[in-house]
């Protein structure tokens, strides 16, 4: 169903997020420190987006959402990262195909592009390390 795959997308940039903010503190480098950031950036506007959707179809926020662990080991949450966004870009292409609505489209598609984005960005920077 469409609202449990919108809960699980909304757990997901959630984790996301802070995944990424535990990763960040793993480098001192602007550069690469500027791409983490921009993913941060893109999942909260991921997350923000999902949950106005899911108002719109349940009247209700996806609450309780719990934070994941730190991150020790930058090279292996890149490789993490990169396999999460992935897998991100395709739910979103089939979540997009399947909205009940037609405001779903749009925030899917930016997150979608975005995923894409952010596993190039990360993968750059696994290469490098």
């Amino acid at each position: 169903m469409f609202t449990d795959q919108l809960r699980e997308a909304i757990e997901d940039e959630y984790k996301a997020y802070y995944f990424y903010k535990s990763m960040a503190s793993l480098t001192n480098d602007r550069y690469w420190l500027d791409f983490i950031q921009h993913a941060m950036d893109d999942e909260k506007s991921h997350y923000e987006m999902f949950q106005q959707l899911y108002y719109m179809l349940t009247g209700a926020y996806v609450q309780s959402l719990r934070k994941p662990g730190p991150v020790d080991n930058l090279k292996g949450a890149l490789k993490q990262a990169i396999r999460d966004e992935l897998e991100a870009t395709d739910k979103y292409k089939i979540m997009m195909l399947e909205s009940p609505l037609q405001e779903g489209v749009n925030p899917l598609f930016i997150a979608m592009h975005d995923e894409m984005e952010h596993a190039i960005r990360f993968s750059m920077m696994y290469n490098a390390i």
